[in-house]
């Protein structure tokens, strides 16, 4: 607690430049992802999604992966209960950033409401590597507003230029979703414990994607994760009897 206090305290006596540090970095953040919206609005206009309907879950639900997940099923030919179960299991690692959160920014109660429509991966990340709870809660504030507004304009304008050019598909635009998820994915990816979870996830999703419908394999890929960790915990374990 102590060092928290001298942490505060020294922000504040730097004055207006730390501030504007952690607004750049959230400004970074905030417009790099933001302008994928756009291939958010492409895919789910493709996949059969009304202009009102993508809109829609740009603005309610707000988290990318699962948004993407949710129109990739449906495009799919997946259900809409399957696709939904997908998107559902993805935004649930919101809720455990949101418990970090929670205790990190200390917002009033009555704030608290509003701001866990921005708990995502980005504004917990910018939030999470700032020294000071001041430069916490500004970095949430400037990446969830920035996002939030960017993610939105960009999702309409990828709608409404989906309707313009017509087939999605024959422009290859198709893909444009898939390929924002990895790009934002792959730099997460950095021991070799995680790159063996998202290998292993690859191997279901694709191997099971022709027998089961659309949407299963993306919930048993799920798996990958609890299979890596008991088998680093085996080797773990054989080679501390050693």
């Amino acid at each position: 607690m102590a060092d928290r206090t001298v942490l505060e305290d020294e922000d504040v006596d730097i004055g207006g430049k730390a501030d504007r540090a952690v607004v750049r970095d959230a400004l970074g953040v905030g417009v790099a992802v933001g302008l994928s919206g756009f291939a958010f609005g492409v895919t789910s206009a493709g996949s059969g999604l009304t202009l009102l309907q993508t809109c829609a879950l740009s603005l309610l639900v707000f988290t990318g992966a699962s948004q993407f997940a949710l129109v990739g099923a449906l495009a799919a030919g997946g259900g809409p209960f399957t696709a939904a179960a997908g998107a559902l299991f993805l935004g649930v690692r919101n809720a455990f950033y949101g418990l970090r959160l929670s205790q990190l920014l200390a917002l009033p109660r009555a704030v608290r409401p509003f701001a866990a429509q921005w708990v995502i991966d980005e504004t917990a990340a910018v939030a999470l590597a700032q020294p000071t709870r001041r430069a916490a809660r500004l970095g949430f504030v400037v990446t969830g507003l920035t996002l939030y507004l960017l993610w939105n304009l960009t999702t309409l304008l990828g709608a409404l230029g989906a309707e313009a050019i017509g087939d999605t598909d024959a422009w290859g635009l198709d893909a444009a979703g898939p390929a924002v998820f990895l790009a934002l994915l792959a730099p997460m990816l950095k021991t070799r414990t995680e790159r063996a979870v998202a290998g292993l996830a690859v191997l279901l999703g694709l191997g099971l994607l022709p027998v089961l419908p659309a949407g299963v394999p993306v919930l048993l890929a799920a798996l990958a994760a609890p299979a890596v960790l008991w088998a680093d915990g085996r080797r773990r374990g054989r080679g501390d009897t050693r």
